[in-house]
């Protein structure tokens, strides 16, 4: 069944709008006619069976009629932290990390950051990457759309490390079987620490094509960061945000793991 994220004050009573890309996309590309139902959701506390009313290409109405759980959110709210890739990487960091189950996007600049970052074209970048998330939640039956915040420095990222649960820095160098701490060693080690919080918060570190210094790495550390590796292969770094998301959800139970 379609899913629509829509803006609080689309909600009425009992009764709920689509307008926009999301009213021509329902009856341009979905044909829905009175009648036919789709689900609708706040992003953040509400999910609702709606049943359509009126239909035109700029706006749909439809009457509520049950109020669904927010039952596809994961307990943990893992944050990607990726350092900026060039071209259009970030788009599938975003597209893959919502559909798995990402809570947020911390894009930021780091030392051997390729792409040069041009700060006059973050508003249409930002909006861009936001409607990925949303494209990407509506595809993957989300409860909520993933938030993307503002490009950070380096040293802004090391100043919200602290305020994580639990952060890992993804690092290549650990990467080497005899000397690299895997993140399900990490996560181990955390709840062994008596680190059980019911819906811990998890910053994900990952960085760019060049690979971290080892100076970020120290001060990542020194922040409060755990040093990881993904195995012995080197991936890329639209690949290591995924994997790293992936190996914590499954930890998390999500995936049927622990």
């Amino acid at each position: 069944m379609q899913r629509y994220f829509v803006a609080a004050e689309q909600f009425d009573g009992s009764s709920v709008r689509l307008i926009g890309e999301d009213a021509f996309h329902a009856v341009r590309v979905m044909r829905m006619k009175p009648e036919e139902k789709f689900i609708a959701s706040d992003g953040i506390s509400r999910v609702v069976l709606a049943s359509v009313r009126e239909a035109t290409s700029s706006e749909v109405v439809a009457d509520i009629v049950d109020e669904l759980p927010m039952g596809s959110e994961s307990s943990w709210s893992v944050t990607i932290a990726q350092s900026l890739p060039k071209g259009d990487k970030m788009e599938l960091v975003i597209q893959k990390g919502t559909e798995i189950g990402a809570y947020a996007f911390a894009p930021f600049q780091s030392e051997r950051m390729i792409v040069q970052y041009d700060g006059k074209k973050e508003a249409k970048r930002m909006e861009r990457w936001s409607k990925i998330a949303k494209e990407a939640a509506e595809q993957s039956h989300r409860c909520r759309v993933p938030a993307i915040e503002p490009v950070r420095s380096w040293r802004e990222l090391k100043e919200v490390i602290p305020a994580f649960d639990l952060a890992l820095f993804c690092y290549e160098r650990e990467g080497d079987a005899a000397a690299g701490t895997g993140i399900r060693d990490a996560v181990i080690s955390w709840r062994k620490a008596g680190h059980t919080p019911a819906e811990p918060k998890v910053l994900l570190i990952v960085g760019p094509e060049g690979g971290f210094t080892e100076r970020e790495a120290d001060e990542a550390e020194a922040a409060g960061a755990v040093i990881v590796g993904l195995g012995r292969r080197i991936l890329r770094t639209e690949t290591a945000g995924i994997v790293g998301l992936t190996c914590l959800l499954y930890e998390a139970g999500e995936m049927g793991g622990a």
